[in-house]
């Protein structure tokens, strides 16, 4: 990604989700404080402990928010994809970041300034709103992520994710399919798995014939039956 051609700040900053809203003028004028940011796979973007200058937007690309024990074993705490954003919450608090935050492919970020959203925010409380609506719907999906990790089985965490995938993705009909986007280590470290345990769960699943497994694609051919098995396990308690 070291070739390329600049982008259209003001364009990308009308089409994320907390700008979408704006008028040109107040997208022209938080753009002075925005600038791209080039990852190539692998990068890292910040470090656990450096000061949170702003927020980021993800343009394309995938970015994992994770943050490393006392026993070297790496917790990935978010995977952030296209159009959504990170590092919104140390902004607002004003303390360096608690995450490391690491590309995980080519990716395409835009940082925007504390100053230009502060500015922003004093001329128009609604882009506060939709702040403050946007972090407390990552409080509540932290809150549902304790939940699973503390009450439910990886098995149920699994399926939870799978079926999750594929209402994000808006698939109807019977069956539905799911492309890993990234790899294994990183979904099962996402839902507090090793990737020996992720692995065996997704083939006791295709031995039940719930999913199909070609390669990066898991194919679920009856979206009703998973569903219905999840329920099951969580009435036994498995």
């Amino acid at each position: 990604m070291r070739d390329h051609q600049p982008i259209n700040i003001e364009t990308h900053l009308k089409n994320a989700v907390l700008f979408n809203e704006l008028g040109e003028e107040e997208i022209a004028l938080i753009a002075k404080g925005t600038r791209e940011v080039r990852c190539d796979k692998g990068d890292t973007i910040f470090h656990r402990g450096d000061v949170c200058t702003g927020f980021h937007i993800v343009v394309f690309g995938q970015v994992k928010l994770a943050f490393t024990s006392a026993q070297g074993v790496e917790k990935i705490v978010e995977v952030v994809e296209q159009g959504q954003s990170f590092g919104e919450a140390m902004m607002f608090l004003d303390k360096p970041y608690v995450v490391s935050a690491q590309a995980l492919s080519n990716s395409l970020l835009l940082h925007v300034s504390k100053a230009a959203v502060f500015g922003e925010m004093e001329r128009d409380h609604g882009t506060l709103r939709k702040m403050l609506s946007s972090l407390a719907q990552r409080t509540h999906q932290l809150m549902l992520d304790v939940e699973g990790y503390s009450l439910l089985t990886g098995k149920q965490r699994i399926i939870g994710y799978l079926l999750n995938q594929v209402a994000q993705e808006g698939q109807g009909g019977t069956d539905a399919c799911v492309d890993l986007s990234v790899a294994k280590s990183v979904i099962a470290s996402r839902l507090n798995l090793t990737q020996e345990h992720f692995s065996r769960i997704l083939h006791e699943l295709s031995a039940l014939e719930l999913i199909r497994v070609e390669g990066r694609r898991l194919r679920i051919p009856d979206l009703e039956r998973l569903a219905r098995h999840q329920c099951e396990l969580a009435a036994s308690g498995r």
